[in-house]
């Protein structure tokens, strides 16, 4: 009776104990119920994470185009050596490939707009010439539609306010990537929803081409201004 009595103490003592820091473990981290759980079932059942299995096709995937896009969430990283080695050869070699290729589909569509613009400013009979500024303002106003869409399709897949989804896509398309919001990461989507597995990877890709678009315009802008100023202080000081 001693030693079953005993072993009942022991019992309670451990749950109250396991209760305790279950508490400190949510106070700390800011953890649901739901997150706790799922923690618990990852760790202590050895169930893959509510993402589904990171390492499939569709999860390496996805990881790759956050190192070459050097958006970099943070959501899944590699453990073994051999996988760190390669992903550091392959983020050397694709993060600058990666680059030159936004880079030149965006110049690319910058002269498609280009075209796009002289061909409407002659319809409604104005001059067929297309500035820099021109050209800022139709990729500033197609990369805010973009984020905006975007947002609505990532709060309704994600159930995510509509602020939080502006914050995502802003993070992700200007490459910032906290990590603090990743879409594709509930209820194994990564596997049980292609259709927007593939709508978020077109979104980041496309995204990024804009966003370029927009970065190259306003540098070759700020370019040209200098040059401006440059020529405007030789003029004065050709003058005086």
């Amino acid at each position: 009776m001693v030693k079953i009595a005993s072993l009942k103490y022991c019992y309670i003592f451990q749950r109250a104990l396991v209760q305790r820091v279950k508490e400190r473990l949510k106070t700390k981290y800011n953890m649901t119920d739901a997150d706790y759980d799922v923690l618990e079932a990852t760790i202590v059942k050895n169930v893959p994470h509510k993402a589904g299995y990171q390492w499939k096709f569709s999860g390496a995937f996805y990881f790759a185009t956050t190192v070459i896009t050097t958006i970099g969430y943070g959501h899944s990283t590699p453990l073994t050596v051999g996988g760190k080695l390669f992903c550091m050869f392959y983020a050397l070699a694709g993060i600058p490939l990666g680059l030159v290729m936004f880079q030149s589909i965006g110049e690319r569509m910058n002269t498609f707009a280009a075209r796009l613009l002289r061909v409407l400013k002659k319809a409604v009979g104005r001059a067929p010439t297309v500035t820099h500024i021109d050209l800022i303002f139709v990729a500033s106003g197609l990369g805010t539609l973009l984020i905006a869409f975007g947002a609505l399709a990532f709060s309704k897949y994600e159930n995510w306010t509509y602020f939080d989804s502006l914050y995502y896509c802003f993070t992700t398309l200007t490459t910032i990537g906290f990590g603090d919001f990743v879409a594709l990461q509930k209820g194994g989507a990564l596997q049980n929803k292609p259709d927007y597995v593939v709508f978020s990877l077109v979104f980041i890709l496309f995204g990024l081409t804009v966003i370029s678009a927009a970065m190259n315009l306003l540098v070759l802008r700020f370019l040209t201004m200098n040059t401006e100023d440059e020529k405007r202080d030789q003029q004065c000081v050709v003058f005086i």
